[in-house]
């Protein structure tokens, strides 16, 4: 039956107006002071408590939950946090299994889950699930308390892929994630490592039991009739089964007649004191006969819901005469007996839930009905959850009624709502559970399914959409078409396939009068992106003006592709492309504040403002600043953001890491942009990269591998020659600059000045500025190196003065690691400019604190890396280093170990912890030092 799921993003961004409910699944059970507290069973786990899992295994009403609800309390007593999260069978869902799993852990610390909650709704494949798993034991393996994660009922997941999380986490969560799992039958995880590791505690049905010190100490908080005698004969009875003491503890409240119930033996020996399975028939006999029918009728209605309060009861009850009191009811209910629960949560309403197995039981008579009383019940339940703002609960009871086409309705209703908080992973989930047929006759829930697919990334899918929907969508619903239009221009901006995009310009110009804000802001940002990759700044600029007065439902949309945030990120943009990084920075900071501030609902704005500033930092020489916004970050940046923030990214991490001369990390970087742009199919980022290492492997006198490569980029540009002239400008740049890169490599100084003229012509005619300034200052370097530094003169005092307008330090102390001696020397020989003098001795001080980066060693390891060495890494790692000292990229260590890239970088980064260091090239350093150390005491042990 359906289960209560709060949203994850719902825990830390209430949308107004709606009242979040926390979920019994996301909390552990309120602890009555009738429990008695296991002492045996807590201190066994309470030094288990550092072991990377423990199991709990046994029937239903052994006392699992309660137990762990106990250690709980005492691990946050000793600084622990401890997420809790109740799996059902719903959860077998690999997306809503995800999203659980972040809520549960958000509530302990936002942190932990931003990065995963970034990526809610942006797939399901496993390369989307890993990146999830990552971001999330990447925060928790940085978060200062040790973590145990709960997972109570873990016996209702049953697929695969979803025991492939677990058994991820298991595998590679950090040393301070610890996972308990409470189970009815044997968990199929893998468990044998850490059970010849000792970092697993199995607990099973002989454990769990009851003493018959507990039995008789239970039973006294029970009833203080029951003497010693009694509480023996009761404990064999039901050989210290907990349920079974509960069950004729509550007949004993009930009953007082002690002796009457006990005698004779044979005759009080209940099958369902010793078996599990035989607890509904207990319960119908013992329990549910002692109550008023109403009482009955109330508690079987309840079944349907996992969670309910006074309201939602009178609305299950509506229809039932003389049920007017149903608060005092319940509280009845809560005193007289431990299977209806209270519930602690905020707000002004009080929550109950019902004991699972009691449950199960009353469910078993629901659906003895007729089908047409079912669906009554079902009927009222998803009217009043529609009605207090609670999607989830109310399409699921809604279907359950027969409702599937309200239910298909209520989900379009609430779609922009959860679009603009950022819920993906929650729609997602709502337009799944209905029928394909109410889905494909609303051409709104298509357009939906194909804008998260857009979203996941499922490129091919969204093309096959597009033209279906072109047939299907009825040519009278414009509104609909329009926003087809949007998705078909939106998919050509992900695939950089600008002549797409230019081709949907003049049907987004023509909007239908009935689109609302929604299709406004979103039409204003495509032709935003259309005026940049033509060229046309101030164009982008004032299309963003124009969009920041749009309003949604009275006020300005913040978040969203669409929104204000992501519109000034758009014009920063523009102006970081004309080469004014200045005003670039300014707007990327305020914008990355405020985005950040709106959690999942700014994601596009977060992410294309982070990228935006560190191509900023970068260019002004922040090398750490720019590291340590985007490393810790990357994964995330990677799978959400539009390429051409993929590009910046990429490009500037491989920048900072090539300055401080981590040669091995600065290639890794450029191979994981190769890879991006395959697999996307965008051939101007992978341009980018192959010129990149052309330049790189040049430099470094590997002539033969940078010949290859430039083979690879030209014959790139010639496939491209055919498409629209400002889609390949770009790409004719980048290979223009690895053939100079090639020519000044060879002492070629000739043909590179040649191609230098022509290039610096084509950059100005395009308005890219600081490429103008980067490659007026090769050509003053070229001309030195043919006739002197004064031929030099000339374009250096040029590209200067353009240089110090634009604020630009990288862009010329890349150009080549002798240009700030040739610029000296021409300053030598010009007249006293105080301006110019001042910019000359930033590039020098710039160019003096990189040097340091190179000069000074890792200083992020510690005193016991360097003393163990190589032994505290795992095998697996220690093979990770190995295939790095080869100079193998992520992609081929994967391979080699037959484990995914995400898994190489999640080893990668436990690698540079371990040892001490902050990147590749440190991290082999590092193990060869530790090599010849172990060589050189060997030999004096043999000496």
């Amino acid at each position: 039956m359906p289960q209560t799921h709060p949203s994850i993003e719902a825990l830390p961004h209430r949308p107004s107006g709606m009242e979040f409910q926390p979920s019994p699944k996301l909390s552990p059970p309120r602890n009555a002071a009738r429990v008695v507290v296991r002492n045996r069973l807590l201190s066994q786990l309470l030094d288990a408590r550092r072991r990377r899992c423990i199991v709990l295994q046994g029937p239903a009403g052994c006392g699992k939950t309660t137990t762990l609800a106990n250690w709980r309390e005492e691990l946050l007593l000793l600084g622990f946090d401890v997420p809790w999260l109740t799996l059902t069978a719903e959860d077998n869902d690999m997306s809503a299994c995800l999203g659980y799993l972040v809520a549960s852990l958000s509530q302990i610390d936002l942190a932990l889950t931003r990065d995963a909650t970034l990526l809610g709704g942006r797939g399901v494949d496993e390369e989307a699930v890993e990146r999830t798993l990552i971001a999330l034991v990447s925060a928790i393996a940085r978060h200062p308390n040790e973590l145990v994660l709960i997972l109570d009922d873990f016996h209702h997941v049953t697929d695969s892929r979803v025991h492939g999380v677990f058994q991820w986490l298991l595998d590679y969560g950090p040393q301070n994630l610890h996972i308990a799992l409470m189970t009815r039958a044997n968990p199929p995880l893998s468990l044998g490592r850490l059970r010849d590791q000792s970092q697993l505690l199995e607990l099973d049905m002989r454990d769990l039991r009851f003493t018959l010190s507990e039995s008789e100490a239970f039973l006294m908080t029970q009833s203080n009739a029951i003497d010693e005698r009694e509480a023996r004969r009761l404990h064999e009875l039901t050989d210290g089964w907990i349920a079974g003491l509960q069950l004729l503890a509550f007949g004993l409240r009930k009953n007082r007649k002690v002796g009457a119930e006990l005698a004779p033996p044979d005759e009080c020996v209940h099958p369902a004191l010793r078996d599990a399975s035989s607890f509904s028939d207990y319960f119908q006999s013992e329990v549910l006969s002692r109550l008023l029918p109403l009482e009955v009728e109330l508690l079987v209605r309840m079944s349907i819901c996992s969670r309910v309060c006074p309201s939602l009861c009178a609305a299950l009850i509506a229809d039932e005469p003389g049920m007017t009191h149903v608060l005092p009811l319940l509280s009845k209910l809560t005193a007289d007996s431990f299977f209806i629960t209270l519930i602690e949560r905020p707000g002004d309403e009080t929550w109950y839930r019902l004991n699972p197995l009691f449950r199960e039981t009353l469910l078993a008579r629901f659906r003895a009905r007729s089908e047409a009383q079912q669906r009554d019940i079902h009927r009222a339940a998803w009217i009043w959850f529609r009605e207090h703002h609670l999607p989830d609960e109310a399409v699921r009871h809604a279907l359950m009624a027969g409702e599937s086409s309200a239910a298909a309705n209520l989900v379009q209703q609430v779609a922009r709502n959860m679009q603009r908080q950022g819920n993906l992973r929650k729609l997602m989930r709502l337009i799944r559970l209905l029928p394909l047929a109410e889905v494909q006759a609303r051409p709104f829930l298509q357009l939906w399914t194909l804008q998260l697919d857009l979203y996941a990334r499922d490129f091919d899918t969204c093309a096959a959409s597009i033209a279906r929907l072109r047939v299907t969508i009825p040519a009278d619903d414009e509104c609909s078409r329009f926003r087809l239009v949007l998705l078909e221009a939106g998919l050509a901006i992900q695939r950089d396939d600008i002549e797409t995009a230019l081709a949907t310009a003049p049907r987004l110009l023509d909007m239908p009068h009935d689109a609302d804000g929604w299709h406004d802001t979103a039409r204003n940002a495509i032709l935003s992106w259309i005026h940049l990759r033509t060229g046309r700044y101030a164009e982008a600029r004032c299309v963003q003006e124009k969009s920041a007065q749009i309003l949604i439902d009275g006020a300005p949309l913040l978040g969203t592709s669409g929104g204000v945030l992501n519109g000034r990120c758009i014009a920063g943009f523009s102006h970081a492309m004309e080469g004014n990084l200045q005003e670039a920075e300014r707007i990327s900071r305020d914008v990355l504040s405020e985005a950040e501030k709106l959690g999942s609902s700014g994601i596009e704005a977060t992410c294309f403002a982070a990228a935006l500033l560190a191509e900023a930092q970068y260019e002004f020489n922040e090398l750490e600043a720019a590291r340590k916004l985007l490393e810790e970050r990357v994964d995330v940046l990677e799978r959400v953001s539009i390429p051409d923030s993929v590009l910046r990214v990429l490009l500037a991490l491989a920048g900072v890491h090539r300055v401080a001369g981590h040669d091995l990390d600065a290639f890794a970087y450029l191979e994981r942009l190769e890879e991006y742009a395959v697999k996307s199919g965008v051939d101007r980022l992978l341009a980018y990269s192959l010129s990149e290492q052309v330049r790189q492997h040049a430099h470094s006198a590997h002539f033969d591998t940078a010949e290859a490569v430039l083979a690879r980029l030209d014959a790139l540009c010639v496939r491209n020659e055919s498409r629209n002239a400002d889609a390949s400008a770009e790409i004719r740049l980048m290979t223009e600059r690895a053939q100079i890169d090639w020519c000044i490599a060879r002492k070629d100084n000739d043909e590179a000045a040649t191609r230098l003229d022509a290039l610096i012509e084509e950059c100005a005619r395009h308005g890219w500025q600081r490429h103008v300034v980067h490659f007026q200052m090769c050509a003053a370097m070229v001309d030195a190196r043919r006739y002197g530094a004064n031929a030099a003169r000339n374009a250096v005092m040029t590209a200067l003065r353009s240089g110090h307008r634009l604020g630009l330090i990288r862009s010329i102390l890349d150009v080549d690691a002798g240009i700030l001696d040739l610029i000296e020397r021409v300053m030598e020989s010009e007249p006293a400019d105080p301006v110019l003098s001042f910019y000359v001795r930033r590039l020098r001080a710039a160019e003096e604190a990189a040097r340091a980066i190179v000069d000074t060693p890792s200083v992020t390891g510690c005193k016991s890396a360097a003393s163990s060495g190589p032994s505290i890494l795992s095998e697996r790692e220690s093979a990770v280093v190995r295939l790095l000292g080869q100079a193998l990229p992520n992609k081929k260590i994967a391979r080699t170990l037959g484990i995914s890239p995400e898994t190489v970088k999640w080893h990668l980064k436990n690698i540079y912890s371990k040892l001490g260091v902050s990147c590749r090239d440190e991290a082999v350093k590092r193990m060869r030092d530790f090599e010849l150390e172990a060589a050189a005491d060997d030999g004096r042990a043999r000496r």
